[in-house]
């Protein structure tokens, strides 16, 4: 004798279509069962606070006279576009802390007013942020 299955009365009637309401769209009944983020942003969030950055490093007294003291013999040979490399805080904007960022390029004048150094690409680099500034040699890279 054959097993009777539980469906067997049902299995072989024509698909049920609602004289009422008009069938939903294929991609419609997908999207019913697409993933569902229950927390938007909660991801990026997370990622953000995980984020790494770097605390400011203040520079003594000797330091910042050693830096002072370089800026103005560079001031003095702008008109000759000297090379130069500048290591400079720069902060981050959504967080506490930033990143040290190292600048390569010619020099083009010290900005005292606005007291940024401005470099012939146009990239102005505060003073206060600067840890650094070595003049490099024509063609030399900065590491």
């Amino acid at each position: 004798m054959a097993e009777k299955f539980s469906y067997e009365d049902i299995i072989n009637l024509p698909h049920h279509v609602s004289p009422t309401r008009p069938q939903m769209p294929i991609a419609d009944r997908a999207a019913q069962f697409s993933p569902f983020a229950a927390l938007t942003g909660y991801h990026d969030a997370v990622k953000e606070t995980a984020r790494w950055t770097d605390s400011r490093v203040e520079l003594d007294e000797s330091e910042k006279s050693v830096l002072n003291d370089r800026l103005l013999a560079l001031a003095a040979r702008c008109s000759e576009r000297p090379e130069v490399t500048v290591t400079y805080f720069q902060p981050d904007a959504k967080k506490a802390g930033g990143a040290y960022v190292t600048a390569a390029g010619k020099l083009m004048k010290l900005d005292e007013y606005a007291r940024t150094v401005v470099l012939t690409d146009g990239r102005r680099i505060p003073i206060d942020e600067i840890i650094g500034i070595e003049e490099t040699a024509p063609g030399e890279t900065a590491e």
